[in-house]
């Protein structure tokens, strides 16, 4: 199959287009023929130094796509469907044209969701959905801070903190304004031009998808018994300057459930992809480059067939 190959910590250009064996499916698994995969922060994060791997590797977290094959035990799925899903936690591998991966964790696509939204919703939608129901445990009558909202898993936190009646302020910058105001956002602040710190307090919860000093400031803008959840790490031996604030981080597992609770709002309209930037697989070299920037809109997706 073809696939992008990481051949060595470093810049995009440790990236290369090449070939790899095609998967087999194990007990349990099913070898999907991927249509589309998603660009994560994550990866570009790995492929900097952020684990240690055998070489060449391939990136890539989230994916939609056909069932080609199906392993022993396997009776959800038949040769055909379109699925979906997240690999395991550890495991990466869609940057390529086939993947095998367990069928319990992942979900009958949507029909009238494409493949590349799909794979856009994917880690994002499994990401936000453990951050704000699961850990946070948002209520209807509370505001939520989200940080750097016009991201992924930010924006799809926008609507579905919306969607559970929530007041939501974000951070994003002016070009942006207009996008996670799309998304929900009750207030915007503009992170270029007004310090959210001073312009906002006794927030019930803030979903940080930012990390560094913007997580450390954080602290200042929670009412006492307050949540603050991240998903992006403060500065290393940071310590929590305040006892009176739960400091949380989502344990995202990989589950059928929390796909289908997805697909579930987005049928309810609740929810809906992100904006989309589209780049050929084997172009994945210039996505991370966008990627790495973290100032772009929504989800950047590879498109294979």
């Amino acid at each position: 199959m073809k696939a992008v190959l990481l051949t060595g910590h470093g810049g995009p250009e440790m990236l290369r287009w090449g070939e790899a064996p095609d998967p087999v499916a194990g007990p349990g698994e099913v070898v999907v023929d991927i249509h589309a995969a998603s660009v994560n922060a994550a990866d570009y994060k790995v492929r900097q130094g952020g684990a240690n791997l055998a070489f060449p590797h391939i990136l890539g977290r989230d994916f939609s796509g056909v069932v080609a094959a199906r392993g022993e035990g396997v009776g959800d799925f038949a040769i055909g469907d379109a699925v979906f899903g997240v690999t395991d936690q550890g495991i990466e591998g869609c940057y390529a044209e086939k993947l095998a991966i367990k069928a319990a964790i992942i979900a009958k696509k949507p029909d009238g969701l494409g493949h590349v939204e799909a794979a856009a919703m994917g880690l994002t939608s499994l990401t936000a959905l453990w951050a704000v129901e699961d850990t946070a445990r948002l209520e209807p009558s509370e505001t939520i801070l989200v940080h750097g909202g016009a991201g992924g898993v930010a924006g799809f936190a926008i609507q579905l903190a919306k969607h559970l009646g929530a007041t939501v302020v974000t951070t994003a910058s002016a070009g942006n304004h207009d996008y996670v105001r799309s998304l929900g956002a009750d207030r915007v602040i503009d992170y270029n031009r007004e310090d959210f710190v001073e312009t906002v307090a006794d927030c019930d919860v803030v979903f940080d998808t930012v990390g560094g000093q913007v997580q450390v400031r954080s602290y200042d803008v929670l009412r006492p018994g307050g949540r603050l959840v991240w998903i992006a790490a403060a500065p290393p031996g940071f310590e929590p300057p305040r006892r009176d604030v739960a400091v949380l981080r989502p344990n995202v597992a990989r589950d059928r459930a929390h796909l289908e609770r997805m697909k579930a709002l987005w049928a309810a309209g609740a929810v809906w992809p992100p904006a989309i930037t589209r780049y050929k697989l084997a172009d994945a070299a210039e996505a991370h480059r966008v990627s790495e920037g973290r100032h772009l809109q929504g989800k950047l997706v590879l498109e294979m067939r």
